[in-house]
Order: structure tokens, then sequence, then C-alpha cells
């Protein structure tokens, strides 16, 4: 008896949740991301838009560059991108470009998650590329992690208006 969809979901998760520690160590706002392909990590990434000064340095854009380079293609069909925040806009184009075969993803992003939150980019039907989608897999852990390193900010910034 193998692994259900749900336990796969459930484990590329808590790797995409490690990679958003890593950012979180960087400065940079938790959210990472894995790819997978036929069960197996292909590429990872996590925000580095402060420490790259790169605006698109977002953790799902890191992680399909790294898969186009490990595949030797830009095009990532059949790859499953595992995503601690529901994509932006930019983030989003960039999967329906990359004919990713499915998202997966944790929190929901009510200021600027465009697959379900502020908008439903993916149910355009201008698009020549659709993907399966699969939100709020750890959804309360992925949140948890974002409210508790926003909390933190902002009592840091507190802290040092009062020194």
């Amino acid at each position: 008896m193998g692994i259900t969809e749900d336990e796969q979901d459930r484990q590329f998760m808590r790797l995409a949740m490690e990679q958003a520690q890593l950012a979180e160590q960087q400065g940079e706002v938790p959210v990472g991301a894995v790819l997978v392909k036929s069960g197996e990590v292909i590429a990872h990434g996590h925000n580095q838009v402060i420490s790259l000064n790169d605006p698109c340095a977002h953790a799902e854009i890191q992680a399909l560059k790294a898969a186009g380079k490990a595949l030797g293609n830009y095009r990532l069909v059949d790859c499953h991108l595992y995503v601690t925040l529901e994509p932006c806009v930019m983030c989003t184009g960039a999967l329906i470009h990359a004919r990713i075969g499915r998202l997966i993803y944790g929190a929901h992003d009510p200021k600027t998650g465009v697959i379900s939150s502020v908008d439903q980019i993916t149910e355009r039907t201008y698009h020549n590329h659709y993907f399966d989608i699969s939100a709020g897999i750890m959804g309360d852990e992925c949140s948890q992690m974002l409210s508790d390193f926003f909390k933190r900010r902002r009592t840091a910034k507190r802290s040092s208006r009062c020194e």
C-alpha cells in the first residue's frame, strides 16, 4: 500500500515550510516553495527579494528558475509546485507560462493572492494553459508561520521606537 496523495502533499508542504524558515532566517518574509516531478524534488526556493534586491525573487519564481535549469527546459510540464502562501499575480503568470501541472498551496493571501482570495486569475478563459489547484494544504501551519513573523516584526519595530 503506497502513500496517499494527501500524505504526499503534506510531506512536500513540510519541505516548502523548511524553505520558508530559511527565508525568515535571512530576514525575508517566510514563504517557501518546492517543485516536484514524478514524486521527486527537482527544485526549491524561498523569498529573497531583500537579500537579492530583486522584486521578482519570490519563492515560486526562485523554484521555477532552478527547476528550468535542472530539467533543461522552461516548460515544467507534469511538475507540481508546493508553496506555503497563495501566489500573487506575478507568480501565477509564471506558473501559467511554465505549464506546471498542479499548484498546491498552504495559506490563503487575502491581500495579494490571485488564485482564490483577491481574484481568480487561473479561471480566466484567455489563458493558453490551466493547471490543477489544491488550496489550504497545511494552511493553518503556513498561516501561523506568517502571522508569527509579522507579529515579531511589529514588536521589534515598536521596541526600536521606544529606545
